[in-house]
């Protein structure tokens, strides 16, 4: 069975950086297509970012483009999300996903093809 563990999250300020971490168990990381995906209170979860198998291909929500970076470790069976120039808007648990069908990144991740999820890390952006 495939477990995905984040960790990173916490409560910073307007315009601070986190970054977040997913460790992945299984011997077939470097198969999977990542994905971050994020649900605030009362909202439905959507799609934040994902990352192709070998980490070439990248897709960013117009909403974190230009601040959130995502990246792999195939070595380390990891994925991380760096979260730049923060804002309360971005406030959320952040749930890392592992696609095994889907072939890279080419446009937002649909949270139904996800095949298998973690728990979530939580981020509060303060104002």
């Amino acid at each position: 069975q495939v477990q995905l563990v984040e960790s990173g999250g916490g409560l910073v300020q307007a315009g601070g950086s986190l970054r977040l971490s997913c460790a992945v168990s299984g011997r077939t990381f470097s198969n999977y297509v990542m994905a971050w995906f994020r649900q605030a209170p009362g909202k439905e979860r959507e799609f934040v970012t994902g990352i192709g198998r070998s980490g070439v291909s990248r897709y960013y929500a117009d909403s974190v483009k230009g601040r959130f970076t995502i990246s792999r470790d195939n070595a380390k069976n990891s994925v991380y999300l760096q979260m730049n120039s923060l804002k309360p808007e971005d406030t959320a648990v952040y749930y890392c996903a592992a696609d095994r069908t889907a072939a890279g990144v080419v446009g937002p991740l649909s949270r139904y093809d996800m095949d298998y999820w973690g728990k979530g890390t939580l981020v509060t952006v303060s104002s």
